[in-house]
């Protein structure tokens, strides 16, 4: 309905405007409080100390955007998202950026930087968002799941992209811009026949404009990072709108499939080598492509670019469909591994 529409719009403009004008505010206190990323000759290619806690810019968007606009346009939309659903998201947000913002300041250990999105997942599941069905691909079928199940798996779910865009975040825009991708898609997904849910499309396209509104600044050359706080909350938001679509985590698992075959891929070398899973290096495939040769933007925009394609494939793939467009992700990482070690190995005999 054009009330709809109009919503829609007035809700992803304002969240930009809010998030770009947010990200100006955030990035001087940071430089006040000296909370900075400083380069390094290894993971860190920026020229200067840049200013991080851009995830505050994102939060506080989405947070007063959800209150003002969200709560009354969700009269017009059939009904609300449970208030108390609301809340459990916005305190786990909160848990997060006191979490990134410490983390930043501190630089805590893994050990007690977990802590925070192990509270806020917590903060989720208290206020009754829960998967309370499992559909087989293979077969079709929906298994209903137990309030226990539906909170371990909703508890190992939020865990799981929360760190899949943290280990992601390591070049200028790339999480982002892949977040932005993902949450444009979810809201797509939340307004089609088979799901038609439009609070959750209201929720998913005033987070893509919170993401939006800071990509600007964040793009390359980045003039302010999402820092810990950002780089958590993007994913934790992700899991949490997937959840409440309808439970569409397939379309979720789709959309950030190379970060999250990413993330598996560099953990399985890290502990081969007895290493910290949490330890940052160089094995993530962002830097593989800059090992073969793309330049900063040019690795940003590919990995857009896959994220894009296999992000509209999800929306008219059914779940048959996705698990073979999974199967087509995991053969793409394979195949980008296997010439990035070729290319390695060229160039290490041709140095000899």
């Amino acid at each position: 309905m054009p009330e709809a529409k109009l919503i829609y719009f007035v809700s992803f403009a304002l969240a930009f405007f809010v998030s770009f004008v947010g990200t100006f505010l955030v990035a001087r206190v940071a430089i006040r409080r000296k909370i900075l990323d400083y380069p390094d000759e290894k993971r860190k290619f920026h020229d200067q100390p840049t200013p991080t806690l851009g995830g505050f810019a994102i939060f506080g968007s989405f947070f007063l955007v959800t209150l003002f606009i969200g709560i009354l346009a969700g009269y017009l939309l059939n009904g609300n998202i449970p208030l108390r659903n609301l809340i459990g998201i916005w305190a786990g947000g909160l848990i997060l950026m006191i979490g990134g913002y410490l983390d930043d300041k501190y630089q805590l250990p893994p050990k007690y930087s977990i802590l925070f999105p192990i509270l806020a997942t917590l903060s989720i599941i208290s206020s009754g968002i829960q998967a309370v069905s499992v559909h087989n691909p293979l077969t079709g079928d929906i298994v209903l799941v137990s309030s226990l199940s539906s909170s371990v798996i909703v508890f190992a779910w939020v865990m799981t992209m929360t760190y899949t865009t943290k280990f992601l975040d390591g070049m200028d825009g790339l999480v982002t811009g892949i977040s932005s991708i993902a949450a444009l898609v979810l809201f797509g997904l939340s307004l089609t026949s088979q799901v038609q849910q439009p609070q959750t499309a209201l929720l998913a396209i005033i987070f893509a404009g919170s993401l939006l509104g800071f990509l600007i600044l964040n793009f390359y050359p980045a003039k302010i990072f999402l820092g810990e706080a950002g780089s958590t909350f993007t994913g934790f938001m992700l899991a949490v709108l997937a959840i409440i679509s309808g439970g569409k985590i397939a379309t979720a698992v789709l959309v950030m499939g190379i970060p999250l075959l990413d993330m598996v891929w560099v953990i399985l070398q890290r502990i081969g080598s007895r290493q910290s899973p949490f330890k940052g290096d160089r094995k993530h495939l962002h830097f593989k492509l800059l090992d073969l040769g793309f330049s900063q933007p040019q690795a940003v925009i590919f990995l857009y670019a896959l994220t894009g394609i296999f992000g509209a494939t999800a929306l008219f793939l059914q779940s048959l469909g996705k698990l073979v467009a999974l199967g087509i992700l995991i053969l793409l990482m394979i195949a980008l591994i296997i010439s990035v070690f070729v290319v390695t190995k060229v160039r290490e005999k041709n140095n000899e």
